[in-house]
């Protein structure tokens, strides 16, 4: 039983949908897996596992940033056994042709955390990326049912409101799509321990024109990208 999950073994499938928000893990237990059921209710943090198309899935909350979604990340791999993790979360676009609702699959992650300089003692920067088995199923699983996604780099960063807004232009420049805060963390430890991982994200806020979707439509209105999270889940 793991520190902040606390799930009884086997309570957990392989294969994890990760929201930051719980109540986004709820909402996809309640409108997209079968026979769904709550395995953590700890610090609110919640899980559920339940089975999509005959295949167990699980839809746990992280949190929000590197340190929450890192000890969530940890636990299920190492304590309960998760092999596939997909973060399903959402995202600022800072380059002008993303619209709000847009899906972003994030194949690598820059980042202003130092949690990678400590780990590698300041000599390396570790260039986290996505597990390319999964972007490709992704990839093959958005032609297939017609949905646009765009594929690319994002930014995972520490700090929400930042004092540097500045540096998304430069960072846009250089092929950056978007801003998050989870996903470097996401990458890093899957690939320590041998795990899959994927970051998919929909286009919450389009800070290049200052737009930006209702706390409902974040915590609810991300069908697309669930639906395809778990389809490449299962494949």
């Amino acid at each position: 039983m793991s520190t902040h999950i606390g799930a009884a073994n086997g309570a957990i499938a392989e294969r994890v949908l990760l929201p930051g928000d719980p109540q986004r893990a709820q909402w996809i237990a309640e409108n997209f897996l079968d026979n769904a059921v709550c395995y953590s209710t700890v610090r609110g943090m919640l899980g559920f596992t339940g089975s999509y198309r005959g295949t167990p899935i699980s839809a746990q909350g992280s949190g929000m940033g590197m340190p929450s979604a890192s000890i969530y990340t940890h636990e299920l791999i190492v304590d309960h056994g998760v092999r596939t993790i997909i973060r399903v979360g959402s995202c600022g676009a800072i380059v002008d042709d993303l619209a709000l609702r847009d899906v972003i699959a994030a194949s690598g992650s820059s980042t202003d955390s130092q949690m990678n300089r400590v780990r590698f003692d300041g000599l390396v920067d570790y260039a986290p990326v996505a597990d390319f088995g999964l972007l490709r199923a992704a990839a093959d699983t958005a032609d297939v049912r017609g949905l646009p996604m765009r594929v690319g780099p994002v930014l995972a960063t520490d700090a929400f409101y930042t004092d540097r807004p500045d540096l998304y232009g430069r960072l846009a420049r250089y092929g950056v799509l978007a801003v998050e805060m989870e996903s470097a963390a996401i990458y890093t430890i899957a690939a320590r321990h041998r795990a899959q991982a994927l970051t998919l994200l929909t286009v919450s806020d389009q800070l290049v024109r200052d737009e930006h979707l209702s706390a409902d439509d974040r915590e609810r209105g991300f069908a697309a990208m669930v639906e395809l999270a778990l389809e490449t889940a299962v494949r």
